[in-house]
């Protein structure tokens, strides 16, 4: 059932004048800070349920983070100077399946629910990898194979595999774009007449950039094609596999939520919200090869993919705008961003400032939602990373 979106009446219009904060203006600065808390107030959201099992336990160490600090830009900022100038609501680092910190600022509080932007497209992709080991669909399956629809359209060719790698051949403007599916999508509400009605929409008529397979380049609407598919593989709605597959098995505390737009089309590329140990639960399902709670989650296989180095997707991810000299073996799969497959580092990185680094040398987990004012503020990035590298760092030294 379809919960949320607008309050309607003159009563709903005299509260959302007091808290100044909208279907129409809670991605935007300063509304995002008590936005990204009440998507499913903001926005139309259907469930992802926990189901009715136990939660899975998460023990806690009283070791802290006692020793942290960064140097940035002359200054130096303790956990909590780090935590405010990055505009965290939440962070929770796991450290050999023990929680060291569970810090919440702003407005957040364990129970709220945080939009996590496209750790929503890391999430389907481990649905995928349980799909694909149930033998339901192939990573080379074409997606016309599975949205009949789609024949005849820039997406002929495009397999599964294309998707989850961001190398599908299509037209997009990241600066632009990226933007703008938050309207098509609707996140929000918007009056704004230039763009196509709807995600289904957008999908259908997009037209080619290059040949599939042929270069890297970060398209979000790629993803909801991915959420389409596995529906269609399957015949079950996104918030129900996941439940099903994911959310119940990691013994969830609290349902999460999706964003669906006005035909009803679930978004996958960024429209999950879950509170901060949901989704350490699932960050620990990735550390330890897809187990948790003495339950297999995910396959072991796939998530392996995310430890093989790819010569062909890191030179791919070298000619685009995202390549930093400083992690020359980078690469994007499976989307997940992965800066050392080998040692098993890689993490889940949405706009806004949401992050889940996994560590293996460290057997660390860290997440990190927050509502910081830009899409991508470069300083506030480069911190942000700084200090999860910082973390890990400790953590790794004996």
């Amino acid at each position: 059932m379809i919960r949320g979106g607008l309050r309607f009446g003159f009563v709903g219009a005299i509260v959302d004048a007091m808290v100044r904060t909208n279907a129409y203006n809670w991605l935007d600065a300063p509304h995002n800070r008590d936005g990204f808390l009440r998507v499913d107030e903001l926005a139309r959201v259907v469930p992802i349920s926990r189901a009715d099992g136990s939660a899975i336990a998460l023990p806690r160490s009283d070791r802290g983070l006692n020793d942290f600090g960064v140097e940035y830009l002359g200054r130096h900022l303790d956990l909590d100077a780090w935590l405010d100038e990055t505009f965290t609501d939440g962070l929770l680092v796991i450290q050999g399946g023990e929680i060291r910190v569970e810090q919440y600022a702003g407005r957040m509080v364990e129970t709220d629910l945080h939009l996590l932007m496209s750790i929503s497209k890391s999430v389907t992709s481990l649905l995928c990898g349980v799909l694909v080991e149930q033998g339901l669909i192939e990573v080379t399956d074409l997606v016309t194979d599975h949205i009949r629809e789609l024949r005849s359209t820039v997406w002929e060719g495009c397999t599964i595999e294309h998707l989850l790698d961001m190398t599908a051949g299509v037209s997009w403007s990241y600066d632009r774009d990226e933007a703008d599916i938050m309207d098509v999508s609707t996140y929000r509400l918007s009056d704004r007449s230039d763009l196509p009605a709807s995600t289904a929409s957008w999908i259908r008529s997009i037209d080619a950039f290059g040949q599939h397979g042929e270069a890297f380049r970060y398209v979000s609407l790629v993803s909801d094609v991915l959420g389409w598919v596995l529906e269609h593989a399957t015949g079950q709605r996104l918030e129900a596999l996941v439940s099903e597959h994911l959310w119940a098995p990691i013994g969830a505390e609290h349902d999460a939520s999706i964003i669906v737009d006005t035909d009803g089309f679930r978004i996958a590329e960024g429209g999950m919200s879950a509170t901060l140990r949901d989704i350490g639960r699932l960050g620990l399902v990735c550390l330890t090869n897809g187990s948790l709670g003495g339950r297999q989650i995910v396959p072991p296989k796939w998530l392996g993919r995310l430890r093989i180095q790819r010569p062909d997707l890191t030179h791919a991810y070298a000619l685009s705008i995202e390549y930093e000299p400083a992690t020359p073996n980078a690469f994007y799969h499976d989307n997940w961003w992965i800066t050392d497959a080998e040692n098993g580092h890689f993490s889940a990185i949405g706009i806004h400032g949401q992050r889940v680094t996994i560590h293996h040398p460290s057997d660390t987990v860290v997440v990190k939602l927050s509502s910081q004012p830009s899409m991508e503020d470069p300083e506030i990035v480069a911190l942000d990373a700084l200090g999860i590298n910082t973390i890990i760092s400790l953590l790794t030294t004996p």
